[in-house]
């Protein structure tokens, strides 16, 4: 026998159960993206402009990323407010796992202290997945200075206080602090010029300033070139890039530790199945003989990890910066 409206009750019953199952299925958001994910192209925000050290690990990831996972992993470079515009843009975006963000030290563990007015806190409002890389600073020096290493360096300076310029990429960057954190730690004087991202580079170049503080990535070329002479790197240890170079630790200034860092974050409240697949998926990227070989040459140590050890190290960066953008007295400009 049929109802009036010409169903057989049977199989209404299934019709209204199935439309629960699927508003039920809906607000699991960890069910429906830890399944089939991704299911469409993924944005993959850099707070920084096209050919910096961000962009270009950001790249190299995201190409893996895509041909493992069978969707589009997508650059979309946000630069501006040393990182914050583009952290900002991941950190107001949908929770899904359609939109993350590749993201470095200054713009996670600086920025907080060195910008009074942040409106979100990248520490809670952003979930770190895995890490990509150690990139340590290394201090490199103008060949027109004629300095060939570490002791003379600071030989050079102590003999001419005042007289050396340094560059970096900024007022509060890892470049800046790493100067600021030399000279103080070092015991010499040299006066801070800061410029707005590449332009540094090309005065040291030029010897318009005598030395700086920079990522491997952003001046291998000109180290193997013989244009710009390496003194020391400003990890504990030395680089994989750079294995001759000692770290500024080796050479007397103890605990000396501002490299920079980078990784994969996604907004808060992103599926913690999705967090698993990209973490997984990343590390097995890091492990491959060729990715691997590609970074140290390149001027990036590969790191990997879980994501709750990435989340202990980020935390760990804060407070270490904290100190360190207090000490300075930076602000941001």
């Amino acid at each position: 026998m049929e109802s009036r409206c010409g169903a057989r009750p049977g199989h209404a019953l299934r019709l209204a159960l199935g439309m629960v199952a699927a508003l039920f299925v809906a607000d699991l958001p960890g069910i429906a993206h830890g399944q089939g994910y991704p299911s469409r192209s993924v944005r993959v925000v850099v707070a920084f402009s096209a050919g910096g050290t961000t962009d270009i690990l950001a790249r190299s990831i995201s190409q893996q990323l895509t041909e493992r996972l069978k969707q589009p992993f997508v650059i979309d470079n946000r630069p501006g407010g040393g990182g914050n515009i583009g952290t900002e843009i991941v950190v107001r975006s949908a929770p899904d796992g359609y939109t993350l963000i590749v993201n470095s030290v200054g713009p996670i563990a600086v920025n907080p202290t060195l910008y009074k007015g942040l409106t979100y806190n990248p520490l809670t409002d952003l979930v770190p997945i895995v890490q990509f890389a150690d990139v340590p600073n290394v201090l490199v020096v103008a060949t027109s200075l004629g300095v060939r290493n570490f002791e003379e360096l600071i030989a050079y300076a102590k003999a001419n206080p005042g007289k050396l310029n340094y560059g970096s990429t900024g007022i509060g960057t890892s470049s800046h602090l790493s100067g600021y954190m030399f000279c103080q730690r070092a015991g010499i004087a040299a006066t801070h010029i800061p410029y707005k991202g590449a332009e540094a580079l090309n005065d040291l170049l030029a010897g318009r300033v005598q030395f700086m503080f920079a990522t491997i990535p952003s001046v291998i070329q000109h180290i193997q070139a013989g244009k710009l002479v390496p003194v020391a790197v400003s990890s504990l240890k030395r680089s994989r890039s750079l294995p001759d170079v000692p770290s500024i630790s080796e050479r007397g200034v103890a605990d000396f530790d501002t490299g920079s860092w980078f990784g994969l974050f996604a907004p808060k409240g992103t599926p913690e199945a999705v967090i698993t697949q990209l973490n997984n998926t990343v590390n097995e990227i890091l492990a491959m003989p060729a990715i691997e070989r590609q970074m140290v040459r390149e001027g990036a140590d590969p790191a990997g990890g879980t994501s709750g050890a990435f989340r202990e190290f980020v935390q760990r960066e804060y407070e270490k910066w904290k100190l360190i953008v207090r000490e300075s007295g930076a602000t941001a400009e």
